[in-house]
């Protein structure tokens, strides 16, 4: 820690004479002592400094506008994350534009368009290859810029979890006797806890932004319910160098964006369901508190990048229990359904309408598993890579059970998790498309039934819908075999 309080303080050996002071070292990081004793200044994108993404390059007229937003960001008194610097970093980000120079514009009205159409024609497409109705109530083009405003609050469900996981150990690592006096110093690491996690997110926010092309890219819903969204400006860029037409590019993006909808929103239980699998995987992250303990010990509010690359060494490790196993294989599995059906569904509308339906699924495929800097950042951050590892094996299984069963009798497996593929059947998938399934839609509404006093409320009705229930595991609408 800092001989001066709070690490701050006139590097040594100042010269009085400003003016030549400036002269021998200013500016630079020449002559006596460092030539920004705060740690601000330096090119644009700070190195490894994360103040560089907030305030750019430093000049002296910019200082008293930096130290306001220190002082802004040491009285963070929130959540976990500073969800605000968060925001205000990943557009500032956006604006910056991505590594191959696009630059983020506002939707034109031919590009609206565009997308309301093509969203319109995926919907007509689809409901000849499944049972799920439209999800989409409404066709949105957005910009980067837009894409960021609507998919934070999500991003704030996956990551909050985890923050509020080293927020609290950060408090645990200083000794029991010491923490009932260090309230201001603990209130101002987790300000700086804050901090540094709403940078790290935006940044990765705000590259993510230069890549997705909708609002369902990672296979989970991160923007409004009902609102197929597509960025026009990424479909330009990722059409580029396929020698693919460009409507044929967006109207494929549009089939996979619309799909997602139809899942999303006649699966009910399907949301809570992920989330509660990325949940459940961050309550069994453990923190490294033994690297914790070392980076706290030697914590300079002068240089706050030490926290920022504490996190970025992978600080969590996933506990090796049965439990925290069992979490990130429903997680996985429950991804890999996900776009494994998205990726059938779709390959089924489009073979028979777009010449490139095939090159552009394998592109999409292969973009997918790979991921980007930006997933590899989250991948860090919240010791979790959202990618389907096993896309191929569950868009083969789901295409298999369409062969077997038709586009309703796969398309009931959503009705319930348990009847849902496991890790297991993705390894057999042959056993699993002709195994017997019970309808448990049939079973829920016999519950509902009895709860409500219905005919299902008698003793000797339940044991009669139980019966029908084995039943209709056979010959109902689940899609098994005769």
């Amino acid at each position: 820690m800092s001989d001066t309080p709070f690490g701050f303080g006139l590097p040594p050996e100042e010269p009085e004479d400003g003016d030549n002071g400036k002269k021998k070292g200013g500016g630079q990081g020449g002559g006596q002592g460092p030539a920004n004793p705060f740690g601000f200044g330096g090119p644009a994108g700070g190195g490894d400094n994360p103040f560089a993404a907030m305030f750019g390059s430093m000049n002296p007229n910019d200082l008293g506008a930096a130290f306001q937003q220190l002082g802004q960001m040491l009285s963070y008194e929130g959540g976990p994350v500073n969800w605000d610097m968060a925001k205000d970093i990943a557009r500032r980000t956006v604006a910056q534009g991505t590594a191959d120079g696009s630059k983020d514009a506002s939707v034109s009205a031919g590009e609206r368009a565009g997308v309301e159409e093509a969203v319109r024609l995926a919907d007509l497409w689809l409901d000849g290859v499944t049972s799920l109705p439209s999800g989409s109530g409404t066709a949105v083009a957005w910009s980067r810029a837009e894409w960021v405003e609507a998919t934070l609050p999500v991003w704030k469900d996956l990551v909050d979890p985890v923050a509020e996981r080293v927020g609290a150990a950060m408090g645990d690592v200083l000794p029991e006797e010491m923490q009932a006096m260090a309230g201001p110093l603990l209130g101002m690491m987790r300000s700086m806890g804050g901090a540094m996690f709403g940078t790290q997110i935006g940044q990765a926010v705000g590259v993510l932004a230069g890549e997705v092309v909708g609002s369902t890219d990672i296979g989970l819903p991160l923007g409004p319910a009902g609102k197929a969204a597509l960025l026009p400006v990424n479909i330009a860029a990722l059409g580029s160098g396929l020698g693919v037409p460009q409507d044929q590019v967006r109207l494929y993006l549009a089939l996979r964006e619309a799909a997602h909808q139809r899942l999303f929103a006649h699966v009910p239980w399907l949301r809570s369901h992920l989330f509660g699998a990325v949940e459940g995987y961050a309550r069994g992250i453990k923190v490294d508190t033994s690297k914790l303990e070392d980076v706290v010990g030697q914590l300079d509010p002068t240089h706050p990048e030490q926290l920022q690359e504490a996190l970025q060494q992978g600080m969590f490790q996933p506990e090796d229990s049965p439990e925290q196993k069992a979490a990130l294989a429903r997680l996985e599995t429950a991804l890999a359904l996900v776009e494994g059906w998205v990726d059938a569904v779709v390959h089924a509308a489009a073979a028979p309408h777009l010449p490139s339906a095939d090159a552009l699924r394998e592109t999409l495929r292969r973009r997918r598993a790979t991921g980007g800097p930006a997933e590899q950042t989250f991948a860090t951050l919240i010791g979790l890579e959202l990618r389907p590892r096993r896309l191929r094996d569950a868009s083969r299984l789901w295409a298999s059970l369409t062969d077997a069963r038709g586009a309703d009798g796969r398309d009931a497996l959503w009705a319930h998790p348990d009847m849902l593929p496991t890790a297991a059947d993705l390894d057999d998938p042959d056993g699993f498309v002709h195994r017997e399934h019970l309808d448990f839609s049939e079973l829920d509404k016999m519950l509902g039934e009895a709860a409500g006093g219905g005919p299902a409320g008698g003793k000797g009705d339940a044991g009669d819908g139980s019966g029908k229930e084995q039943e209709n595991g056979k010959d109902g609408k689940d899609g098994s075999d005769k």
